[in-house]
């Protein structure tokens, strides 16, 4: 299926959601698919597109936050009517509003034995906040009725961690969703649908994450990454300044210690924080031991509940190791906690020269060291087809425990590191013969490195004296092609 050209980056979920349809027509019974991803990455508008390009009826529904379970019950009744391809008997089955949800799937149920029925509940969370009994709901009608008959049911949520819960044991849905994550739009992507060099298109990653919200907007602009961002943090409104405190809304609606916690990694001037650094961040020496527990809870909920955050270890450490750092696992979050959280009141009080002279003043460190997660993952991916990367598992950084010598490559399998690599991504010049030659003494220190190839990794790349490997911006981008 080609959706290129109509829709930047959605190939892959298309296809897969497809796939599971295709199923159901072919009589194999219904499915349940549960689509998850941040908010604003998305997941309603790529479903809208599939739905809306087939040929089979649908019913597309739309959670209303705090909304009363009477309210969304008649939403839900309405939209049997309201799609462009309404289910069979949609008029008759709307007539009055369901009384329950178990009345909702049984209407289902009468549209669906006349053909297949594509039903999407978005927000689906939201519903369940204002009726607890609906996945138990859904599960007994399940069971009894709806899985005999040619349906797919689409559960769109942005709630991570609710989402990826339905399909755990003890859930009444459990072995019976099958999960589908939406991503961001990934370089690759980002290149395609601004149509920029490699080079611009990760700078335009490291600022829109590749939320499609934001790289329209920067599509539309007209202007170079750069110039883009100094107009948009002098507008309070723009897409820019608000895409992130959307998001986090919606995985915080109240205030938590565990914000506080992700606002001090995102914010730091250390590239990737250590436990100490982001305890030092959050409160002051006198409060240290209470402040050490809420951090290491908060820690925890955000990089196993939410996912928010990644651990980071140097290569070849043990899982038990405390040299940990930490890092905002979304790229455009990162962006937003460092130069827009912290200056929001400022733009909105007339004083945004402030926010762009912030931007101005440390944007190149800062996109040095954002996009080094980025290339690292990007090696990761090329590994599958390159043959100098062939027993490569996995790309990881490595520093020493006073972290006076750090290296930003270490590709390793096997009892093996293959090759080490250093990351300059200066927007003038290429890696220095000195560079190299100083990461040809670290490695030295590096576990099972006597043979590793020495990689040189910058956006234009170029040939440096004692380098085996080279890549540069559009070799990097391949990986997501």
């Amino acid at each position: 299926m080609n959706h290129a050209r109509e829709f930047f980056g959605r190939i892959e979920t298309l296809d897969a959601l497809a796939d599971h349809l295709q199923s159901v027509e072919r009589g194999h019974g219904g499915r349940i698919v549960t689509l998850r991803g941040r908010r604003q990455v998305g997941k309603s508008s790529v479903v809208e597109r599939f739905v809306e390009r087939g040929t089979v009826p649908y019913v597309f529904v739309t959670g209303v936050f705090r909304a009363p379970a009477t309210a969304q019950l008649a939403d839900a009744t309405s939209a049997l009517v309201e799609s462009q391809r309404p289910v069979v008997d949609a008029d008759l089955l709307a007539q009055s509003p369901a009384t329950s949800w178990r009345d909702w799937f049984s209407r289902l149920a009468v549209a669906a034995r006349s053909g297949p029925v594509v039903a999407v509940l978005d927000e689906f969370p939201w519903m369940i906040e204002q009726v607890a009994t609906l996945e138990g709901e859904l599960q007994a009608s399940w069971d009894r009725t709806l899985q005999k008959l040619p349906i797919l049911l689409i559960l769109i949520g942005s709630d991570v961690a609710m989402m990826d819960s339905l399909a755990r044991h003890g859930r009444p849905l459990f072995g019976r969703v099958s999960p589908l994550v939406v991503p961001a739009l990934n370089p690759a992507e980002v290149s395609q649908a601004l149509g920029t060099s490699a080079s611009d298109a990760f700078d335009a990653y490291l600022v829109t994450g590749g939320y499609p919200r934001l790289v329209t907007d920067l599509a539309t602009s007209g202007a170079g990454v750069h110039r883009y961002v100094t107009r948009a943090l002098q507008d309070e409104f723009s897409p820019l300044v608000t895409t992130g405190r959307l998001t986090l809304d919606a995985e915080f609606p109240e205030p938590q210690a565990a914000y506080q916690v992700l606002s001090a990694i995102g914010s730091s001037d250390v590239a990737n924080p250590g436990f100490m650094d982001v305890l030092g961040a959050i409160s002051d020496p006198s409060e240290r031991a209470n402040a050490q527990t809420a951090a290491t809870r908060a820690l925890s909920t955000l990089t196993n509940a939410k996912a928010l955050i990644e651990r980071e270890q140097p290569a070849w450490a043990a899982p038990t190791s405390k040299l940990r750092r930490y890092r905002v696992t979304d790229p455009y979050l990162r962006f937003w906690f460092r130069y827009v959280e912290r200056n929001v009141d400022r733009i909105a009080r007339g004083r945004a020269d402030l926010a762009v002279a912030a931007f101005e003043r440390d944007w190149e460190t800062w996109r040095g060291h954002s996009v080094e997660p980025v290339v690292r993952q990007a090696l990761t991916r090329l590994a599958r087809t390159d043959p100098r990367l062939v027993e490569v598992e996995t790309v990881l950084p490595w520093w020493t425990r006073a972290s006076d010598v750090e290296v930003d490559v270490v590709a390793s399998g096997n009892a093996t590191t293959a090759m080490v690599g250093t990351i300059k991504w200066r927007t003038r010049g290429e890696v220095t013969s000195a560079e190299v030659a100083q990461l040809r003494r670290h490695r030295a220190l590096i576990p099972h490195a006597d043979s590793a190839l020495v990689a040189a990794i910058s956006p234009n790349g170029g040939a440096v004296d004692g380098v085996d490997v080279s890549y540069d911006a559009a070799d990097l981008l391949t990986a997501w092609r």
